[in-house]
């Protein structure tokens, strides 16, 4: 498998869960988005890779850094209002879909 495929699956998966524990789906989503990213990612990257509306993204963003899983900042040369998950909440998701790219790595070796 590879890393694109797991990670939307990851965050599919993470979208349901957050359903079923009373979580805003597309709130769960950026959420998980969130967890397997490396790097810090802007509000137009998580809208074009949910494919949600700017109000959408912004309202369940804003939710996200009132309830504390993840945090606003400014990166050196890129536009303010990039967004991560705080350290420990994202450790797990990075881990799911790393171990998912190095097993499809293996695989096709």
């Amino acid at each position: 498998m590879e890393f694109q495929e797991a990670k939307t699956k990851f965050v599919q998966t993470w979208g349901a869960l957050g359903s079923q524990w009373g979580i805003n789906k597309t709130m769960a989503q950026i959420h998980a988005l969130l967890m397997v990213s490396n790097e810090p990612v802007s509000m137009e990257d998580i809208m074009a890779e949910l494919q949600i509306s700017r109000g959408n993204a912004s309202m369940n963003l804003r939710a996200l850094m009132d309830w504390g899983p993840c945090i606003q900042g400014i990166q050196s040369g890129r536009t303010p209002g990039i967004l991560y998950c705080r350290e420990g909440f994202g450790r797990a998701g990075r881990k799911d879909c790393q171990g998912a790219q190095q097993a499809g790595n293996k695989t096709h070796a």
